[in-house]
């Protein structure tokens, strides 16, 4: 590097390795004071206008590049590379212990300040490379297979990051516990959780959601072994009732094998059978619902549209 290069460029992966470190000092003071991550604060709208609030952020950032060096910096492999080496060694710490929702910092990473932070950061980076690299395009006007490559990369995994984080607050995991005998709710205290056609569910909290469609449980599927004790499958029989189409879908959900209806995903659970027998039989289903996860998909096609273009080569 030219002496006039060292100057232009002063920092250089000392300093990126810096930055990201008093990233996550500031994360790990901000978990040590404020808490985890309430990602239910950033449910809708809140999300989509921290989005914005963001992009417009990197926007002024990449206008003020070169008035502020930092800025011009984060547009650098010198600022990238360290961000990733930290983002590597969290999501391999995550990969490595168990996550659970109300674990303690390490166990539950998705609220942890400093995995949150570190994740931002790259965003941001990435939002900056790719303003960049529109900036090549248009002035050059003309593009290569490598750099179109590059381009639908950054974008997709942009899209990916922020798309999987920020609809985190909106997606839905959801218990319901269903029976095909209305007589059966004598059976237990809380009478309003089982009726032959359902449309409440209960969140982890224990907070009851009114549905967009409703459940009947027509028949619970029990097959067992030779033992005639343990399970070799069960299933529910169900008739499903959308509000949004005003239309009713006869379907089985098997185990690993769930039923799609108005964005809600259906899955067989678990079950429970009483002291009164066949008779008494409940169907546990969880129902999951992620508005956001098609364009988490989006910017995985994107990524591989990204990683096919590399192997194209330019025709002559």
């Amino acid at each position: 590097m030219t002496e006039e290069n060292k100057r232009n460029q002063p920092w250089r992966l000392t300093e990126g390795f810096l930055i990201g470190g008093g990233i996550l000092v500031a994360g790990l003071l901000l978990q040590l004071t404020v808490g985890q991550v309430r990602w239910e604060l950033f449910a809708w709208p809140v999300n989509i206008i921290a989005l914005g609030i963001l992009m417009l952020a990197i926007l002024v950032m990449f206008l003020l590049r070169s008035r502020v060096y930092v800025f011009r910096f984060l547009c650098s492999q010198a600022a990238a590379v360290p961000a990733l080496v930290y983002a590597s060694v969290l999501t391999v710490v995550m990969g490595l212990t168990r996550q659970h929702e109300g674990g303690t910092w390490l166990a539950d990473m998705l609220t942890f300040w400093p995995f949150v932070l570190v994740y931002t950061y790259i965003v941001v980076i990435l939002g900056l490379v790719i303003l960049k690299q529109l900036t090549g395009l248009v002035r050059k006007r003309r593009s290569s297979f490598s750099v179109l490559s590059s381009l639908f990369l950054h974008v997709g995994l942009f899209i990916a990051i922020t798309t999987a984080t920020l609809g985190n607050a909106d997606m839905q995991r959801l218990q319901m516990w269903t029976t095909n005998n209305p007589e059966m709710a004598n059976l237990f205290s809380d009478t309003e959780a089982f009726h032959q056609y359902e449309r409440f569910a209960m969140d982890e909290q224990g907070r009851r959601h009114e549905l967009p469609l409703a459940i009947e449980l027509k028949r619970f599927i029990m097959e067992v072994y030779d033992d005639s004790i343990t399970p070799k499958r069960y299933a529910s029989e169900v008739m499903l009732y959308s509000k949004a189409t005003q239309r009713k879908y006869a379907a089985t959900i098997d185990v690993n094998k769930p039923v799609e209806v108005d964005g809600w995903k259906i899955y067989q659970k678990d079950y429970r059978l009483t002291e009164a027998g066949d008779a008494c039989q409940i169907s546990i289903l969880e129902l999951v619902s992620d508005p956001w996860l098609p364009w988490v998909y989006a910017g995985i096609f994107m990524m591989l549209a990204g990683a096919l273009l590399l192997l194209i080569k330019k025709p002559k």
